[in-house]
């Protein structure tokens, strides 16, 4: 009965109205327990230019005594119609003592005039404690630690005993990658002597050993042929070494060289003492060196280079080793920063469980 008529109390004095002004307040629950929150509304419907000023308190300030303020919202209208709007605004309020609690009017002013709600109501229950049976109320806990979870750091160890093994694999690969050095290729430039340069150099060592070779007639014209032979396989590029003096003529006469009479002469004086035991005078000796030095002279060419590029080639083996070190150190790369990326992983993540 007693609830009944105080719920019939707040219904009839939560509106009041002065002067064309309506002002209403209301909370949203009429009864909360300990410790819980209300939300107070307070309304006021005016004219559109009206200034409305809400009440104001401050964070922790009672209200009435036991019913203390939280905070509140910002002021929100609505409109009723073309002249009026709705003003309101929203205090949370709490309790921590249980009785029924008298809320006066609450006054606000509307273009400075004051105009005041009505009165509320707001009942506090506490929490109703069995004292029979205190055996099953337990004090306060002292502060405890989490129990280990392998499942929290399972993969961590996992993960870290994986770094170790990748670290000593990037350790082995770097130690045997240290200890095999490349192979590598020196390219070399070296000068070297043109055809024509080259046979006058064997030509001037025969006629300066002519003396001590002079009884041995077939080695000179052995050593003198065979300079001729190089140089003609060197400057028109035919392997004059395996041919026979005819076939060489031949050639040359379809290179349209020059003085090939007397070096036709020079061959076959060449034949014959080689291969007929033929025996020459020292004159005739004298007669085809220089004419194998014209037909040097004649038929050189100048205009060609005087360096060589020299590059020496690697074999298999030595190919197939670079290669696999370069793949090694492809790994070698990539292993580094996968046990990096690991260790980044799980600094963070024992910082997480840690902290």
């Amino acid at each position: 009965m007693r609830k009944i008529l105080f719920l019939i109390i707040l219904l009839l004095t939560s509106i009041s109205t002065k002067a064309g002004v309506t002002i209403e307040a209301k909370v949203d629950k009429y009864q909360m327990y300990i410790g819980e929150q209300a939300h107070l509304v307070i309304s006021v419907i005016s004219n559109k230019d009206a200034n409305v000023v809400f009440p104001a308190f401050h964070p922790q300030q009672m209200i009435v005594d036991g019913v203390e303020y939280l905070n509140s919202s910002d002021i929100q209208t609505e409109s009723i119609n073309e002249d009026e709007i709705k003003y309101s605004k929203s205090y949370t309020i709490t309790s921590f003592d249980g009785k029924l609690y008298y809320l006066p009017p609450f006054t606000v002013k509307v273009n400075g005039k004051e105009v005041k709600s009505t009165s509320l109501a707001l009942k506090v229950l506490e929490v109703e404690l069995d004292t029979t049976r205190m055996d099953f109320f337990y004090g306060p806990k002292d502060v405890q630690d989490n129990p280990f979870s392998w499942s929290e750091w399972g993969e961590l160890f996992w993960l870290s005993f994986i770094m170790l093994v990748l670290v000593g694999l990037d350790y082995f690969l770097y130690i045997w990658i240290r200890d095999r050095k490349p192979i590598r290729i020196r390219i070399k430039i070296v000068k070297k002597l043109l055809p024509h340069q080259k046979a006058m150099k064997e030509i001037e060592a025969i006629r300066e050993g002519k003396l001590t070779i002079a009884e041995d007639t077939k080695e000179y014209y052995t050593k003198l042929t065979d300079t001729l032979r190089k140089y003609i396989q060197e400057r028109y590029g035919f392997n004059a070494l395996e041919m026979t003096s005819s076939e060489i003529i031949s050639r040359l006469v379809e290179a349209d060289s020059n003085s090939l009479e007397e070096l036709r002469n020079l061959f076959q004086t060449a034949d014959l003492v080689k291969f007929a035991k033929y025996s020459t005078p020292i004159n005739e000796n004298d007669m085809n060196l220089v004419n194998a030095i014209d037909f040097i002279n004649s038929t050189k060419v100048e205009n060609q280079p005087m360096e060589e590029v020299v590059k020496p080639q690697l074999t298999e083996k030595e190919i197939q080793s670079n290669r696999t070190r370069l793949v090694l150190q492809i790994l070698l790369t990539s292993v580094s920063l996968l046990c990096l990326t690991i260790l980044i992983y799980v600094i963070c993540n024992l910082y997480l469980l840690l902290y």
